[in-house]
């Protein structure tokens, strides 16, 4: 296909004699395309190669040409989206591709878009698909994706990759006729499906062979099987006919016994009607002596009505006594209470005469009012008084429980500190065990020191806020930070002697400067260094004993190094310039400035901050201090309030015991002036009550009378009852004189009734044996019949019949020739039995096996047969479609070796293309498997597709 410019004229359509080739690049346009904004190019008929140095545009017009007609764009190897290749900066382009085809050429149009790596077709001028496109372009037989017709730059090196089958192929769809490559894949295809019959024929005929040599070995054990059947099945007949044998004897046996017991019934029922009239005279007897046991029964019945009556009116006598005695005894009490009343008269009116004698003594009552109007004023003044002393008490109570409450404040806010302590603590353990150990020592000896020595400096700094923490951790080292602080050299010797030397504990100390530095005074004022984000430096974003403030103050000079924001990390350049600081920290860096000795150029590193790991949890050791003043406070007015309160009470008692006193005063007079008022008065309540004494007398002698009324009425019931008693007991008296007479007359008939007893029984002796040999023979016959049946059911299941189903006649034949007794049967069986069991290792499914293993044989071997067939068929296939694919090959080589012939003489040099067929049938073999089509011969060289 042309793809340059050729250096003749270009023909314009509608044109005679074009030199132009069906499907040649008549016209190439592109607009906005890689590096051109409008390009236009007019290849000629007879190029097919685009050369040029560097940059001239042989990609833009080799991507046009395959995007143009419907090329992947993976196909170049530049980029993936067709969108890549529109011009950067564009947001579309356009590739129009002229096709030469007589008499009108067709005009292939695509449009481009940047967004999407959508595209938009058209063909002349006329929207279509992507894939009405292929078509057409399939129709001129153009394959962009062939590297044999289409060739990029950047796939050079793909085509010297390619195999000699995908050069062949390759070769034959670009230059041969479609019949040849179809030929080609037929024959692949042909050759694949003759392969795979060839292997399945052999695969199928050594499964046929494995199939046979299996049946021969199942033969033997079938003919095995079938003699182990047939002993098997003589032993299921035995088997069966036994059961019948079984039965047959017990029915004899059952029709002997039956005969038997009929003999047996006939004499019994001879004996039957001799006992008839020694039963009869028995029955009589029976029916007598059951009308006595009756008329026993009724006597028996009346005298126990009677007797309960009896026993009723006697419980009435009795109860009538009761009765008597009742009244006797309120008679008593009535006069035991008169008696009392009496007493009660006397008792009062001896009273009365005490206390009027008291009341005649006693003289006129004196004036006590100014006494008693004198203690009442000093009452109310002690009740004055006392309401001050509890109002002091209240109020004093009142300030001891807000003292308290607040006292509880102070120890839970002290409390929340210690636990922050304690937390430091924990995690000095957890990291560094041997300073914990340190420290424990140093606070059980503080007294060995002269100086103060500090506690760890990870337990002593405590940030303002725990935000700030990480600024002081990057600041000063891990070593130091868990280093103990001594003010005095001494000191510090001391302590590393003993947990150093003598506790061989690792742990580091350091010694805070002669003079100290925590005072010190920065370079510079922080409110200098606002403008550039700095809002403090690190000294005053924690507190520290003063020997720790002094040592890092010192050794890394705190109250000199500032802290900044984001807004620091920002102007960073200008602040190295401009303030000539050596260390400083903005949100999340650290940097380090130095002056080099040589250049004396500024050099600056920064590193980002870590997260803090110790300083975190922090302890305000001011607000600290000032909490346990304020607890100290506390402390102290709560013992004045209790000194008070107690001074208080001591008050509020002696007053209580002058109140007590006083009002015993009072009541004493009080007592004195009310004497002959609550005598007079008591006499008069002592006269009231013996008047009402003497108004309840009673009367006893009417009392008296009204009870013996009383008791003549109940005494006149009692002679009624006792009328009727005698009347029932001369009743039961007759009753049982007719009860005796009974008893009397039932002796008589028991004695007639035994008499006929013994007489009967002599009789009956015979008649009980007769009636037990009949029952015993009755219940062997039905023993005989109920097993009968069983072994009859048993017999008909061993045989697989029906209840009503008749014996078969095969089984009556086979019968016949068997044994008919139980023993010879048994013996035979016995027999059977054990000629069956030496065939072992034997069983039904070989029979299955070797019926089913000779069906597939059947099977396989047809099968077989269809397939070579079939494989017979496809190897003249392959015969028919090898020489048409070799004739048209042969024509392609020939043109093939005509244009190279043609090449090489244009350049003085002579070649050749030939097709050598030295063995066809082998070279079609390695066709197939080798994929290696033809040889093609070359000016002394041999190159092979």
């Amino acid at each position: 296909m042309a793809a340059a410019r050729g250096k003749g004229k270009a023909v314009r359509r509608g044109e005679s004699k074009s030199p132009f080739v069906l499907g040649s690049i008549f016209r190439i346009f592109m607009k906005n395309f890689m590096t051109y904004t409008v390009c236009e190019v007019r290849p000629g008929p007879n190029l097919n190669l685009v050369v040029g140095a560097n940059g001239t545009g042989k990609s833009s017009i080799v991507c046009a040409i395959c995007l143009g007609l419907a090329g992947r764009p993976a196909f170049l190897g530049r980029a993936d989206k067709v969108g890549l290749f529109v011009k950067e900066g564009c947001m579309k382009g356009m590739v129009e591709i002229e096709l030469f085809k007589p008499p009108e050429n067709i005009l292939i149009t695509r449009k481009i878009y940047v967004e999407n790596n959508a595209s938009v077709w058209f063909i002349n001028g006329k929207p279509a698909t992507l894939k009405a496109v292929e078509e057409q372009i399939a129709a001129l037989n153009i394959q962009v994706d062939n590297l044999c017709q289409f060739l990029p730059q950047d796939k050079v090196g793909e085509f010297t990759k390619l195999s000699k089958t995908q050069l062949l192929e390759a070769t034959e769809k670009s230059i041969g006729s479609p019949e040849m490559y179809q030929f080609h894949c037929e024959l692949k295809n042909f050759r694949e499906k003759e392969r795979v019959l060839e292997n399945l024929c052999r695969e199928k005929t050594t499964t046929l062979e494995k199939m046979k040599q299996r049946v021969e070995r199942y033969k033997q054990d079938v003919e095995r099987y079938h003699e182990f059947k047939r002993h098997t099945d003589l032993i299921e007949m035995l088997e069966r006919k036994r059961p019948w044998v079984e039965y047959e004897n017990l029915r004899e046996q059952h029709e002997e016994v039956k005969q038997c017991r009929n003999q047996v019934k006939k004499e019994l029922k001879c004996l039957k009607e001799m006992q008839a009239p020694w039963t009869r005279r028995i029955q009589e007897t029976e029916e007598n002596l059951n009308n006595l046991n009756m008329k026993t029964r009724d006597n028996t019945a009346e005298i126990r009505n009677i007797s309960q009556k009896y026993k009723e009116k006697q419980d009435a006598l009795e109860m009538k006594d009761k009765q008597i005695e009742e009244i006797n005894q309120a008679f008593r009490m009535k006069k035991d209470e008169e008696t009392n009343r009496q007493k009660k008269i006397h008792q009062t009116q001896q009273i009365i005469e005490e206390w009027q004698n008291e009341l005649d003594t006693m003289a006129v009552c004196e004036n006590l009012q100014p006494q008693i109007d004198a203690v009442n004023t000093e009452l109310k003044k002690l009740q004055e008084d006392k309401a001050n002393i509890d109002n002091d008490v209240s109020d004093l109570r009142a300030e001891k429980t807000s003292q308290e409450q607040e006292e509880k404040r102070i120890i839970d806010r002290l409390g929340q500190l210690n636990n922050i302590m304690h937390m430091k603590e924990e995690n000095l353990k957890m990291r560094f065990r041997d300073t914990h150990s340190a420290l424990m020592w140093l606070r059980n000896n503080k007294d060995k020191f002269k100086k103060t020595a500090c506690e760890p400096m990870m337990l002593e700094i405590n940030m303002k806020d725990s935000r700030h923490a990480k600024y002081v951790e990057n600041h000063i080292s891990s070593n130091d930070l868990r280093a103990f602080v001594f003010e005095c050299q001494e000191d510090m010797e001391t302590f590393l002697a003993e947990v150093r030397d003598r506790q061989k504990l690792r742990v580091n100390a350091v010694c805070a400067p002669d003079e100290s530095c925590a005072e010190i005074l920065p370079s510079r004022p922080i409110e200098e260094l606002h403008r550039y984000g700095f809002y403090s430096y690190l000294r005053e974003l924690f507190d520290a004993p003063s020997p720790v403030m002094s040592y890092l103050c010192n050794q890394y000079r705190v109250h000199d190094v500032p802290v900044g924001t984001q807004k620091t990390r920002d102007m960073i350049e200008r602040i190295i310039q401009e303030t000539n600081l050596r260390q400083i920290y903005t949100a999340e860096e650290r940097y380090v400035i130095k002056i080099s000795s040589y250049t004396k150029q500024t050099i600056s590193s920064n590193t980002c901050l870590k997260e803090a790991q110790y300083l975190s949890s922090s302890v305000d050791t001011e607000e600290r201090g000032q909490l346990e003043n304020q607890r100290q406070d506390i402390s102290n007015t709560l013992k004045s309030l209790d000194a008070r309160l107690t001074a208080l009470f001591e008050r509020q008692k002696l007053l209580d015991l002058r109140d007590n006193k006083l009002r015993q005063e009072k009541k004493a007079l009080l007592e004195r002036g009310n004497r002959r008022r609550q005598l007079e008065s008591k006499i008069r309540v002592k006269y009231d009550s013996l008047r009402q004494l003497e108004q309840d007398a009673i009367d006893l002698e009417k009392e008296f009378q009204l009870a013996n009324v009383k008791i003549k009425e109940i005494n006149k019931q009692k002679a009624e009852l006792v009328t009727e008693v005698m009347h029932l007991t001369k009743r039961i008296i007759q009753l049982n004189v007719d009860k005796v007479d009974l008893a009397f007359q039932m002796t008589r008939v028991t004695a007639k009734k035994n008499r006929l007893q013994s007489e009967y029984k002599a009789g009956t002796v015979q008649l009980r044996a007769a009636q037990q040999r009949f029952h015993e023979l009755d219940n062997r016959k039905q023993l005989l019949y109920d097993k009968c049946k069983e072994l009859m059911k048993h017999a008909q299941h061993i045989c697989r019949l029906g209840p009503d189903q008749d014996f078969p006649e095969e089984f009556k034949v086979a019968f016949q020739t068997l044994p008919n007794t139980l023993e010879e049967i048994d013996a035979f069986l016995s027999e059977e039995k054990a000629r069956a069991s030496c065939f072992t290792g034997l069983s039904p499914l070989v029979v299955d096996e070797y019926n089913k293993q000779t069906q597939e044989i059947q099977q396989l071997t047809e099968y077989l047969e269809e397939k070579r067939n079939e494989l017979n068929n496809y190897k003249q296939n392959i015969a028919q479609v090898k020489e048409k694919w070799i004739n048209l090959l042969k024509v392609m080589i020939e043109q093939i070796n005509g244009k190279f012939s043609e090449f090489f003489s244009s350049m003085q040099c002579v070649g050749e293309v030939d097709l050598h067929m030295e063995n066809e049938a082998l070279i079609f073999q390695v066709l197939y498997l080798s994929h290696k089509m033809a040889t093609i011969q070359t000016a002394g060289r041999r190159l092979e597709i």
